[in-house]
Parts: C-alpha cells; sequence; structure tokens
C-alpha cells in the first residue's frame, strides 16, 4: 500500500511538472505573438501619425522584443517561433528606416546652405543677427567668408553672388559697431587685406555669371 502512495506522489509531481512546463511554454508563446501583433499594428499606422510619440513606441518595440526574444529559451522546439521573431523584426527595421527619414529635419535653402558654407552652421538664419561676431572673432569670420567665396567662386550663380554681396554688406555693418568694441589694429589690417581681395573678386565673377545666364538664356 505504501508503496502505491509513494507512486502515485511520483506520478502527481511529474504530472504537475509537466502542467507547469506547459503553462510556461504557452506564456512564452504568448509573448511572442504579443511582439508580432504589435509590429504589426505599428506597422499600420501612417508614419506622418506616429511622429509625435515615436520615441515612445519606438522605447515599447524595444521592451516587447527583449521578452520575446527572452520567451524562446521557454520553449523546447522554437525554430518557428524564431522565424517569427526575426521577420518581425526585418519589418520593424525597414518602418524604423521610413520613420528615420519621416522624423529627419527638412534640408536647408539653397540660400541657407551658402549661409552654412560662408559663416558655419546655422550662424545666420532668417533673422542675419550678426550679434555673435565680435571683436575676438571678426578677422576669422572675414578669413572663412572670404576664402570660401574664392574656393566656389566658379560655381556660384548670380542669384548667389547677389546673396553674398548681401551678407558682406552685413558683415561689414557689424565691423563698424565692433570696432567701438577693441578691435585690434593688426587685426583691422588682415581685415582690410580681404576686403581688397573680395572686391575684385566679386565684381569680376558677378559680371562673368551674369554673362553666363544670358547665353544659356539665349540657347
Amino acid at each position: 500500500m505504501r508503496n502505491i502512495q509513494i507512486v502515485s506522489g511520483i506520478a502527481l509531481i511529474a504530472l504537475s511538472f509537466t502542467s507547469c512546463k506547459d503553462e510556461k511554454q504557452e506564456n512564452a508563446k504568448k509573448t511572442i505573438d504579443a511582439y508580432v501583433t504589435y509590429v504589426d499594428s505599428v506597422k499600420n499606422v501612417a508614419a506622418d501619425d506616429l511622429k509625435a510619440d515615436w520615441k515612445d513606441v519606438d522605447a515599447e518595440y524595444n521592451r516587447r522584443a527583449e521578452n520575446a526574444q527572452l520567451a524562446l529559451a521557454d520553449i523546447k522546439d522554437n525554430a518557428a517561433e524564431t522565424e517569427k521573431i526575426n521577420t518581425s523584426k526585418v519589418k520593424y527595421e525597414e518602418f524604423k528606416n521610413e520613420m528615420t527619414k519621416v522624423l529627419a529635419p527638412p534640408a536647408p535653402s539653397a540660400k541657407q546652405q551658402l549661409r552654412n558654407a560662408l559663416f558655419g552652421e546655422g550662424k545666420i538664419g532668417d533673422d542675419m543677427s550678426f550679434a555673435w561676431v565680435n571683436a575676438q572673432n571678426i578677422h576669422s569670420v572675414y578669413q572663412q567668408f572670404v576664402h570660401t567665396v574664392e574656393n566656389n567662386k566658379d560655381s556660384y550663380s548670380r542669384e548667389d553672388w547677389d546673396e553674398i554681396k548681401l551678407m558682406y554688406e552685413a558683415l561689414d555693418s557689424r565691423k563698424n559697431t565692433v570696432e567701438k568694441e577693441g578691435l585690434t589694429s593688426e587685426d583691422n589690417r588682415k581685415i582690410a587685406g580681404l576686403k581688397l581681395k573680395f572686391a575684385p573678386m566679386y565684381t569680376l565673377n558677378r559680371m562673368g555669371a551674369k554673362s553666363d545666364e544670358t547665353a544659356a538664356a539665349k540657347k
């Protein structure tokens, strides 16, 4: 009788263990299915509609992806589940690439690109403020301006030269202000040399660009 009880007890323990194991495996599959469903639901939303909440969406994806990957360890034959995860991962990466393009800032206008080249990224915007130019850096600002124009003079259009002239005059106006703020005579002399280089370069190339455009228009 005692032996029967022992055998029965072992059987119950084994059955309980199997039941727990099956439940753990089912929960693991549910976790993976939830991950797959999440990816599909994200892909069904227009990229533009997700812009405001994208950080939260991506964070939730990473959480679910990690849980799905961990769940594989609880599934004995997990080849099919692994394939599910990998397929969803590819789907999400493709969608994430699309979102990267949607979230990317618009390319600056041709005018802004020119200003960035002349003064540095974002230094001069639509407000045309030169407040950041002071007695300590104005020589280097002129230097970058004139050298950039010199290096690219053959590629500028007539409109580019008009913009360059506008920026040059604005910089000159700022120079009149910073001269009263302690501009050294040495820097003043160097700036004068850069101005002497710029003036004929502007005149000659502005005329050449206009002639080229006129000739092109007649063809």
